[in-house]
Parts: C-alpha cells; structure tokens; sequence
C-alpha cells in the first residue's frame, strides 16, 4: 500500500513540474492522446522547455492526431503555438497541409458553431506557424470551384446554322460536310488542265509561267478559282471551334477526377457510390476550404500562458496578429503592382489602340505594356545596384566582402527603402523608353504618346520598392506555360477566347513573393 501510494505521488510530483527526458515527456503525451485526454496531453506539451519541445514535436504521431480531430484539435493548436512562442528553429514538420486539408473535410460536412469553435484557434495557429497553409487551401479551393464549373460545360453548342445541338452531333455533322468537300475536291483535282497542273517540273520554271498565253492564264485562273469555292466554305470553318471545346471539355473532366482523386486519397472512407453526384463532394470540400480560410483569416484573442504548472489544461499560446497583419508594406506594394495593371488595362491599352500605326497590328499593343513591365523592373535592379556599388567605391571597399560591408550595404537598403516614394527614378525611366522606341522604330508615334510614358513612370515607380523589399519581390519570369493555371494565372477577358485555357500570350507577368503568387499574371487564351 505504500509503494502504491508513493507511485501516485511520484507521478504527481512530476506532472507538477516540467519534464526534462523527451521520452518520458513523450511516453507521456502519447498515454494521454491515447486515452483521448487531449486537453491533459495540450498542458504537459505546455510545460515542456525548448529541447525537451523540439525532440517530442519531432517523435509525436501527427497522423493519429489528425484521425482525431476536432477532439485533438485543442492538443495540436498548443503545440503549434508552443513552438511559435519559444521561436524553436528550425520548426519540426508537422504535415500542416494534412492538418488544414482534415479540417476542410470536417468543416465541409458540418457547418455547426461548436465544430467551428472547437477548430477555429487551431486554424489560426495553422497559419501562423505555416503560412504556406493558407495558400495550398485556397489553391485547392480554386481547384474546386474552377471543377465544379466545368461540370457544366457540357452543354449544347451552336451549329453552322446557330441552331443549339449536341456537340457530338455538331462535330458529326461538320465531318460529314468535310468528307463530302474533300470528295468534290479530289474530283475536281483530277480534271485540272495541264496548264494548272506542270507536272514537269520544268514547265514551272520561272521563264516558261512568263511564256504562258492568254487563253492559258485564263484557264488557270477558271481552274483554281474552282478549286477554291469546293474547298473554302464558310460552314467547314467550325470544326477548329468544336475540336477546342471538346478538349476543352476533356481537360474539365481529367479536373474533376483529379480533384476526386485527391479527396480520395486523404479520406479513403468517402462515399463514392454510383448514384452520388460528384458535385456536391466538390462543393462540399470548397464550402470546408471557404470556412478554413475564413477561420485562418480570423484574428484570435490572445490567451496568456498558464500561470501555474498544476494547471489541468492550456489553451496553449496564441498571437492575434494574422498573415495581412504581418505584411502590411508587402500588401502595400501589391496594391501598387495591381495599381499599375489597371492604369495599364483602362488607360494605356486604350491609347495605344487609337494609334494609326497599331491598328494593322492588334496584339502589338499587348506585348508592348507587357515589355514596360519587364524593362522596368531590370532598370530598377540595374539603378538599384549601380548606386549600392557607386557609394562603396566613394568609399574605397567595393571589393571588400567584409561582415562590415554586409551591414553597411544592409543598411543602405534600409535607408532607400525610406525614401522609396521620392527617390529620383528618371534615369530608369528614359532607359525603358529607350529601349521599347529603339526595338520599335518603324513606330514613331510610341515616343509621343503620353499614356505610355505615364505607364513606364507608374512601372518603375511600382518597381523600384518592390525590388528593394526584404526580401525582393520579383516578375515571375516562367512564360513557358501552355495551359492556364488558376492559381498563377488570370485570363484577360477582352481579347480572349473564354471557352479555352490555352495560353496564346502573356498580357502582364505575375509577381512572386519567393514561391507564392502574390498577383496572377494576365494571360490571353
């Protein structure tokens, strides 16, 4: 009886106090989940120091606590905000991405205030210790929503007649025209005349067609023209606009099912029975990612730290201070970028199509504020450096790769970042114009038209902060892409055929924040 007596206490005394073995500590945590007393495991988590944290965050199932949520919600959240608190680096991985995606299921499905309260905190700590969390959710979300939108393009499309048919019968119909034109053509090949067809090849020379007489000329003339009115017909000209929608139409479906795929492959218990219709597991799924990301988006109160260590439970660490909050001058410059699109889009583009020498060259127009762009941000860089290396040559170190050149330069950064608003950018400005007016000599007018040079200084002045932000934003400079992708692209509806998701040319670059789009380029399909 009094060994037993002294077990308890000596189990107590050291729940009292904080665990300084990581496998104990870790055992204890484990016992605890496993009993399903989440809230006593979140308060042993809660008392643990940096390294004892650090070694049980690395060795802790994660996966058996994401099968139990929400109930494991409260222990994985104080987890999280233990890390964040005591800044451990480098964070443990912690499959956050399976955590926000489990999250998105359970929200989906049930949109009751007590699973959205039980999930709430954990969503906001999610974001703050993975930031990338927020945007693979509202990756998958735009996944699902562009799927569910394709579900529906299998509608009827308009024959040669305007008349609203299957697409199948369309393309059946427009074949059948096509054999029946190519039947007349051949025929029609075969009675050519020899003065149309030289079949020797030296009847074709250059001095024999001069020799040809008149009855000859009109001959072949009498035979092409023929030719000409079997083989152009306006009504064989649908079969291109029918071939696109139906790829069009397979790409929705490889979408839908790719979507299907991965909500499989993270909920193997998901009914999928014949008679359920796909859309509204996508929908559901999207509605979860709406809610997780409103959640994530949601400011959380502050709960302060356990002041005792014989506290049964923590509500773990947590800050009110979410992702827009954390980026305000990096919002800022985003704004500015978007800023530069819409004068691009609403003024410029406008002024440039009034222009008598673009008007046989309609899609010039979009290259050329596509150029500004990129030419503004390599003129930008080039001031930027020039000046960093002009001031170390002043002072004699430009070849110096000293810690104290490093903070000087750092330091210089700093300084132009404060007066990014009023820095002199006229020099970066005439390079740009230089260079888009020298590649387009043959059109004078580009050196007067006052909307492009208001663009180019609305570009570089765009340009020029974002280049120094720590750490830079950039163009994202990948325009090999064929089809567009919701996440990196936008389709610039004017001039773009809304039915396909090729990409035909670039309008305006996206601009990245290391590996995340932070403005989708404008593309024109």
């Amino acid at each position: 009886m009094n060994e037993s007596r002294d077990r308890i206490r000596r189990e107590r005394e050291r729940e009292k106090n904080t665990y300084t073995s990581p496998r104990h500590a870790l055992r204890r945590v484990l016992l605890l989940a496993e009993g399903r007393q989440f809230r006593e495991a979140a308060a042993v988590v809660s008392r643990l120091g940096p390294g004892v944290l650090q070694s049980v965050a690395a060795e802790l199932p994660i996966d058996l606590l994401i099968e139990s949520l929400p109930h494991s919600s409260h222990l994985i959240e104080t987890l999280l905000n233990r890390l964040l608190t005591l800044e451990i680096l480098p964070r443990p991985e912690l499959q956050c991405d399976a955590v926000a995606w489990r999250l998105v299921g359970l929200l989906g499905g049930d949109q009751g205030a007590n699973l959205k309260g039980r999930t709430s905190r954990l969503s906001s700590a999610l974001v703050q210790y993975s930031p990338d969390a927020r945007d693979a959710v509202d990756s998958r979300r735009r996944q699902l929503d562009a799927a569910v939108q394709g579900l529906g393009s299998h509608g009827l499309t308009a024959d040669g007649s305007g008349t609203l048919i299957s697409l199948h019968v369309a393309m059946k119909n427009e074949l059948q025209r096509h054999v029946e034109v190519y039947k007349q053509a051949l025929h029609k090949l075969d009675e050519l005349s020899s003065v149309t067809v030289n079949q020797d090849p030296a009847s074709s020379s250059h001095q024999r067609l001069l020799a040809l007489s008149h009855a000859d000329v009109e001959r072949r003339l009498i035979d092409n023209k023929s030719l000409l009115t079997i083989v152009d017909k306006p009504a064989l000209r649908q079969l291109p606009t029918l071939v696109a929608s139906l790829a069009a139409r397979v790409d929705n479906d490889k979408a839908v099912l790719a979507c299907i795929g991965q909500i499989k492959r993270s909920d193997p218990t998901l009914d999928l029975s014949d008679t359920r219709p796909v859309a509204g597991v996508l929908m559901s799924y999207s509605r979860g990612c709406a809610a997780v990301l409103s959640q994530m988006n949601e400011p959380q109160p502050p709960v302060e730290t356990p002041r005792s260590p014989t506290d049964s439970a923590s509500d773990g660490y947590h800050s009110d201070s979410d992702d827009s909050h954390q980026h305000p001058d990096r919002d800022k410059l985003v704004s500015q970028y978007a800023a530069v699109w819409s004068l691009a889009a609403n003024e410029t583009l406008a002024a440039l199509s009034t222009l008598e020498e673009l008007r046989h060259t309609p899609h010039l127009k979009y290259k050329i504020i596509f150029s500004v762009v990129v030419l503004s941000f390599r003129a930008v860089i080039s001031l930027r450096d020039r000046r960093i290396s002009e001031v170390k040559t002043l002072l004699g170190c430009e070849n110096e790769n000293s810690p104290a050149i490093t903070s000087f330069v750092s330091s210089a950064m700093r300084l132009m970042r404060t007066t990014a608003d009023t820095f002199p950018l006229g020099e970066a400005e005439r390079t740009v114009i230089n260079q888009i007016t020298k590649t387009l000599s043959e059109y004078r007018s580009l050196s007067t038209c006052g909307a492009l040079h208001a663009l180019v200084a609305s570009a570089c002045r765009a340009a020029w902060p974002l280049s120094l932000h720590s750490p830079p934003l950039r163009i994202d400079t990948d325009f090999t892409p064929v089809v567009m992708n919701p996440d990196k692209h936008s389709r610039y509806n004017e001039s773009s055929d809304r039915r396909s998701d090729l990409i035909k040319s670039f309008v305006w670059p996206a601009l990245m924040d290391g590996n995340r789009c932070v403005f989708r380029a404008v593309v024109l399909t």
